[in-house]
């Protein structure tokens, strides 16, 4: 396997991308979410382009406008779709050996995605996608009430979490700010989740969902999902234990074989 780093143009702009090269006609493309440089948080997307090159694909990663090596104006997921089809152009032109290109994107990387109907692209794996309005929400945030509520159910089967109880080991404080939360209705579905389930509705090539089971963005999406997106469509797949970024080693090999599943397929 050869990596190598290229850069392309974007509406003037200068984009930094690394190919990861192999000799497959099915390649993978990883958008970054949030404002996460190509590398992804501590490196994790420059490992699983490593792994998913040495099995025989091409992968492609790069910074968006504004982020990490590459030039212009940062402008956020919603104004991302001509950063990700310069970069499916490019992906293509190094590798045209490449017949079919799975996007994978995590977090707002997902929803971008989904908002561009996955435009270019031949397949999507779409992980914990946002949907909060405002990227400034906060993100320790409590997680929607449902997750909440099956937290608090599986530790009242627990006899360790009542003996916790007992000693005085539970801040009390914070159970009640729990209680709180998971007594709470649930709040209706956001405008851009409507977009994206919208644009995904569109969308005309397969897609896989994937949430991590201890992830708040996911979790907020796959309560979403479950009641007002199309199941029929694609599949929604579950990691438990898994954070947001899929750091635990149980999770990254989770990951990569959904990645490696859609490749494939």
């Amino acid at each position: 396997m050869t990596r190598r780093h290229l850069t392309f143009h974007c509406e003037g702009d200068i984009l930094a991308a690394t190919l990861d090269e192999a000799s497959g006609t099915d390649g993978l493309l990883i958008v970054s979410g949030g404002n996460e440089t190509r590398a992804g948080a501590f490196s994790g997307q420059s490992h699983l382009a490593a792994r998913i090159a040495a099995k025989g694909y091409p992968v492609l990663r790069f910074d968006r406008r504004g982020v990490g090596d590459s030039s212009g104006q940062n402008r956020g997921f919603r104004e991302s779709r001509e950063d990700i089809l310069a970069a499916l152009a490019a992906f293509r032109d190094q590798c045209p050996n490449v017949s079919r290109i799975v996007a994978f994107g995590n977090c707002d990387a997902a929803s971008a995605l989904m908002l561009m109907r996955g435009d270019g692209c031949d397949a999507l794996v779409l992980s914990n996608p946002w949907t909060f309005e405002d990227e400034a929400d906060d993100a320790y945030a409590l997680p929607p009430p449902e997750a909440i509520r099956a937290r608090y159910w599986a530790k009242l089967r627990n006899p360790a979490e009542w003996l916790r109880l007992l000693r005085g080991q539970v801040n009390l404080s914070r159970l009640r700010q729990g209680l709180g939360a998971a007594a709470a209705r649930s709040a209706g579905p956001t405008g851009l989740a409507q977009e994206m389930a919208k644009g995904l509705d569109g969308a005309t090539k397969p897609y896989a969902i994937l949430i991590a089971g201890n992830d708040r963005t996911g979790l907020a999406f796959d309560r979403f999902w479950t009641t007002h997106g199309n199941l029929q469509q694609g599949p929604v797949y579950r990691c438990p234990g898994a954070s947001h970024a899929y750091l635990e080693p149980h999770a990254a090999e989770w990951l990569e074989a959904q990645v490696m599943a859609m490749l494939q397929g």
